[in-house]
């Protein structure tokens, strides 16, 4: 695989993954695009409210105490949607670019949100959980992440720094330390059932189930809080993305499977 150019920041993160190549987007409106992203992330970083820590203590969001409370409500209807976990979309099914880090279909997923843009059945099936993410000020992504045994996820960047991940350990195995963690940039940080973890993927990072069991988190996107004018122009590009081709790509792989995948319920509710 081709070594992507990486330009890196005073903070430590750096826009490119080394040995990961970007998929190409040969047209000129997404070149544009990405050239405001680029400048838009420099803005992010000076701007942040809370600073550019890689990982953040969740005493810096008082609502994911909130989060943690609703964790037993979400683990059962997680429960019901992994009664049917062989029919569930491998990550990369949905969104293509994720193709660049993943290849096999050990990292399902199950999306309530994608970019600002619901899954109107899937919430259906996780009302709960809906109702949860109401507490998360500029929420953009929702899904379970569901890491099949033996998973790894290699090093690599977020697509941009407007944003900051939550994850919410749903299933955790019992694991020794080294199996089972996430490492952003160079914290090791392990998950916790009921328990928020929030960080920046826009530092380098990776994660692993190293064990016979699978792992699945609430895995989230909000808003990373900043101060004018980037603020101003995180909230444009945040409405101006679900215009661009690999989100466009995704929206519509979801639609696909999700059609699929509910009418494949309806037949065995409606079978004799």
């Amino acid at each position: 695989m081709a070594k992507a150019q990486t330009e890196s920041t005073d903070e430590g993160q750096t826009f490119g993954t080394d040995g990961i190549a970007p998929m190409e987007r040969p047209s000129a409106a997404t070149r544009f695009f990405m050239g405001i992203v680029n400048w838009a992330e420099k803005l992010n970083l000076k701007h942040a409210i809370h600073g550019n820590p890689p990982v953040y203590d969740n005493a810096t969001f008082p609502w994911s105490k909130e989060i943690e409370a609703a964790a037993p409500a979400i683990r059962a209807e997680l429960d019901k949607v992994l009664l049917r976990q062989s029919e569930l979309p491998s990550f990369q099914d949905i969104s293509t670019d994720v193709k660049t880090i993943s290849d096999d279909n050990h990292w399902k997923t199950f999306f309530l949100l994608g970019y600002g843009l619901k899954s109107e059945q899937n919430i259906a099936a996780c009302r709960e959980t809906w109702k949860a993410m109401q507490k998360i000020p500029g929420l953009t992504t929702v899904m379970f992440s569901i890491f099949e045994p033996g998973k790894h996820l290699p090093a690599h960047r977020g697509p941009y720094n407007g944003v900051l991940r939550l994850h919410l350990g749903m299933i955790v195995p019992e694991a020794e330390p080294d199996e089972l963690a996430i490492r952003v940039k160079d914290q090791i940080c392990h998950w916790e059932e009921g328990k928020v973890l929030i960080f920046d993927d826009a530092y380098e990072h990776e994660a692993w189930n190293h064990t016979d069991k699978t792992r699945v988190v609430l895995f989230v996107d909000f808003v990373k809080p900043t101060r004018f004018p980037a603020k101003c122009v995180n909230w444009l590009l945040m409405h101006m993305a679900i215009f661009t081709p690999f989100i466009r790509e995704g929206l519509d792989n979801h639609k696909d499977w999700e059609k699929k995948f509910y009418a494949e319920a309806e037949a065995l509710r409606n079978r004799p």
